[in-house]
């Protein structure tokens, strides 16, 4: 299928690519990736998808073709979120979209699904691997006042951040290996051989690592509260090597219209697992045509 490319002139000298499939005047759908990803993840999910919806997924800032920060202050998931609502107000000025995302992207989605901003907008929300920080936060404290030992295995799934707040060893594993190795990472952990590469895998890796610095100890720390205004579907991977569904427990204190679903795959299901995907993805945003009155 054929596709359009866009670019978004975002705040502060930011610009953003973004690519789009389908006919315009079908219900927008948009698509966001996590790290250390481009929009290109997507690709599969979104021929798929764009039969019934116009389909856009972009680069965030830092990574694909979009702008690099200058500073790690830039990656600030309220930036991020702004560049989000920047996409949308230039390639669907108005419109209401449903919103799908992965990692990272999940992570600063909720911003977006949260906060005021595109509030009336957001049709419906599907997420996978990645917790709102604040709830994140909000759910460790409860755990470990019950649970202390589990919440701590828990945490151990998330060893690679403490290695990313560290000033050299991250990027420079990225330049002198991950950057070359790390689509047979994926492919292993996914099971699946020959899964799609991505084309700039190494800026990305390096890159990327500013998102974890710019917002993990300010939100895990200070959490906010953060109740949804649309309805959210949660896709939980059951083999997920980097994010324990046990951040979603006490979602429903934040989410009125929580769906759950499980995939047995894990982190990059996206990717090994297009099709099922794509059909949770479709079949949540055609139960929501519209908000809830």
């Amino acid at each position: 299928m054929s596709s359009q490319r866009h670019w978004i002139e975002a705040a502060n000298g930011i610009r953003l690519f973004a690519t789009s499939w389908g006919n315009p005047d079908n219900t927008p759908l948009v698509l966001v990736h996590g790290y250390p990803d481009s929009h290109t993840v997507w690709e599969s999910i979104a021929t798929q998808l764009a039969d019934q919806f116009y389909v856009i997924a972009y680069d965030v800032r830092g990574a694909g073709k979009s702008t690099i920060p200058k500073h790690t202050r830039d990656y600030r998931i309220e930036l991020l979120a702004q560049d989000l609502v920047a996409v949308v107000n230039e390639l669907l000025p108005n419109r209401q979209f449903h919103l799908a995302a992965h990692d990272w992207g999940s992570i600063q989605s909720w911003e977006s699904v949260t906060t005021p901003a595109l509030q009336g907008r957001i049709l419906s929300f599907t997420t996978l691997s990645g917790p709102s920080l604040d709830h994140a936060a909000f759910t460790l404290r409860k755990q470990f006042k019950s649970m202390p030992l589990q919440t701590l295995k828990q945490l151990g799934k998330s060893w690679y951040i403490a290695g990313f707040h560290l000033p050299l060893l991250a990027p420079l594993s990225w330049r002198l290996y991950l950057g070359k190795k790390w689509h047979r990472v994926v492919d292993q952990l996914e099971r699946t051989p020959g899964l799609p590469e991505n084309p700039t895998q190494t800026s990305d890796g390096i890159y990327g690592i500013n998102l974890y610095r710019a917002n993990f100890i300010e939100r895990l720390s200070q959490p906010r509260e953060r109740i949804a205004h649309c309805p959210v579907q949660v896709i939980i991977l059951e083999k997920d090597a980097f994010v324990s569904e046990a951040y979603m427990q006490y979602l429903p204190e934040w989410v009125s219209d929580l769906t759950m679903q499980r995939l047995n795959a894990n982190h990059w299901a996206i990717l090994s697992k297009p099709d099922v995907v794509a059909t949770y993805i479709r079949e949540f945003a055609l139960a929501h045509p519209k908000l809830p009155a």
